[in-house]
């Protein structure tokens, strides 16, 4: 899950990190009113949309007065940034920044912790520095059980600064961006840039925080701020019908069942020059009406060209599935081919209840994805 900077940034102030005064903003009028209300001179305008790439997008401008604010306001409520419409924006204080630094901590699965990673390449995306100039990046790995001490945020925090007014006010950042990062079970919480003012504070001028979906239960007013994007609504609908989804960019739409398949079956597809449009697994049941909502989620895809169906009847019987097929398309009319494996389970029911209809049948996993990679691109 993921949350706009200016929330982030109100939860930065309660855990005591400095950042600038603002307020978020829907229109043009209520900029100007928030311009006035805060006591701004020069200003700050920054699309909040839950993606990175403002800055190149043309989604954060600098106002040197009112008037400009206001035009600048206008310029960016609309505007298309990587998919998301920008329906708000944060006004904010614009500071005198002298220096820009990289500090963020994040769940590594490979070390099995979280880790904390910093640089003195802030104000650009880390990906590009990791690329370019390696060196350039600290990562720390933290233990579990002992977490940041008074030594450890001193230690990075001289890998920041030099100055020993800033290493002090850095170890005190660090400490707290973890505790933050603990206690609200994020899963990144992110500085970039982290800007020392030419008065010498030091200010968290951006805020990226992401939380683990499955830990919301216990975090109240966090899930509160959720605002789900089509895609993850996509993936809620499917959670509360028991099988599990992700929206992918591709054009084939699978449905499997058991999720080592759906993995084999992704791999599989790419191998034969495919693109998978998601991961779904419809999991072990046999319930047709199962079958009905997932169809209904691959439709709703507009890039899908084709749809694969992969089954592998052990728990789950492959006539059950082809009911629930022919029951999900006397509600669901389209013209996308459907190429349809079973195997395993009741295998021979199931193909003779899908006889004489217009789906494509196969009795290999090979034969079906090699037929729907063909369906997809008809010139190849």
């Amino acid at each position: 899950m993921k949350i706009h900077e200016y929330q982030g940034k109100d939860l930065f102030s309660k855990y005591g990190i400095p950042t600038v005064k603002g307020s978020v903003c829907r229109s043009k009028e209520e900029a100007l009113l928030a311009y006035d209300k805060l006591g701004l001179s020069k200003a700050v305008v920054k699309a909040q949309v839950l993606t990175g790439g403002r800055g190149k997008a043309g989604g954060v401008k600098l106002a040197d007065n009112r008037d400009e604010l206001g035009r600048v306001a206008e310029s960016i409520l609309g505007m298309d940034i990587k998919g998301y419409i920008v329906d708000r924006v944060l006004v904010a204080e614009a500071v005198d920044i002298a220096d820009e630094y990289y500090l963020s901590f994040v769940i590594d699965r490979n070390v099995k912790s979280v880790e904390m990673i910093l640089s003195r390449e802030g104000g650009v995306e880390i990906e590009d520095v990791a690329k370019t100039s390696p060196e350039k990046i600290h990562k720390i790995p933290i233990f579990p059980f002992v977490g940041v001490p008074d030594f450890l945020a001193r230690k990075a925090a001289s890998l920041l600064f030099d100055d020993f007014g800033l290493i002090v006010q850095g170890k005190e950042m660090i400490k707290r961006l973890y505790k933050l990062m603990i206690e609200t079970d994020a899963s990144l919480v992110e500085i970039n840039p982290l800007v020392v003012c030419k008065n010498g504070d030091l200010i968290a001028l951006d805020a990226k925080i992401n939380f683990d979906d499955n830990s919301l239960y216990r975090q109240p007013e966090i899930e509160a701020l959720f605002e789900p994007t089509k895609e993850e609504q996509k993936e809620l609908f499917a959670k509360s019908k028991g099988f599990s989804f992700v929206q992918l960019k591709g054009e084939i739409g699978c449905m499997v069942n058991g999720a080592g398949l759906a993995m084999a079956t992704m791999d599989m597809i790419k191998l034969y020059g495919g693109n998978p449009a998601n991961f779904l697994d419809i999991g072990g049941s046999s319930n047709p009406n199962k079958v009905v909502e997932a169809m209904k989620i691959l439709m709703s895809d507009s890039d899908v060209k084709a749809v694969l169906i992969n089954i592998f009847g052990g728990i789950t019987r492959c006539d059950d599935v082809a009911r629930g097929l022919l029951e999900a398309f006397k509600q669901i009319k389209t013209e996308i081919p459907i190429v349809i494996r079973l195997a395993g389970t009741n295998e021979k029911e199931g193909r003779a209840i899908l006889a004489d209809t217009h789906f494509y049948s196969a009795e290999t996993m090979g034969e079906a994805i090699r037929k729907v990679v063909e369906l997809t691109n008809p010139k190849n």
